[in-house]
């Protein structure tokens, strides 16, 4: 019966890179949503420069102008804001992904050694049983030949 004496140590790395990979993929999605917020921040934006242009074509009223220009500079520190959201959480996914890579190398060098072990398990099985065969053939052939 094969018992690899690394087999605690195995699974706990296991679990550790099983929750790496989850808050990996958690930290992906915030990420995406982030981005896609900023995305529809800057497509709001030039919609509203784009209507704004038009209006300015066919005649705007000064007020509305600068209404204008108030709600872009307020969209502008949104976006803004949002950039350094996205920034934060691009961070948190490469830093994931980092820890994620480290984990499956601590994971695959674990699952190395115990194919090896078990590779010399069996052969020191083989050897055993080779012996023992030995042995009873000696024991036979030694019965065959005292009588």
């Amino acid at each position: 019966m094969y018992n690899y004496r690394f087999q605690q140590i195995l699974t706990i790395r296991e679990q550790e890179k099983n929750e790496t990979e989850m808050a990996y993929k958690d930290a992906t999605k915030a990420f995406e949503d982030v981005a896609t917020k900023l995305y529809d921040l800057l497509k709001k934006k030039e919609d509203l420069i784009d209507y704004q242009q038009e209006r300015l074509k066919i005649g705007a009223s000064i007020d509305e102008v600068h209404h204008y220009a108030r709600f872009i500079d307020s969209l502008e520190k949104t976006i803004a804001d949002a950039q350094q959201k996205v920034i934060q959480a691009r961070a948190k996914m490469q830093w994931y992904e980092e820890k994620l890579l480290e984990k499956n190398l601590e994971v695959r060098k674990f699952e190395k050694m115990r194919e090896k072990d078990h590779e010399r398990f069996k052969e020191e099985q083989s050897r055993i049983e080779m012996n023992f065969l030995d042995e009873v053939s000696l024991q036979t052939y030694n019965k065959k030949g005292n009588r």
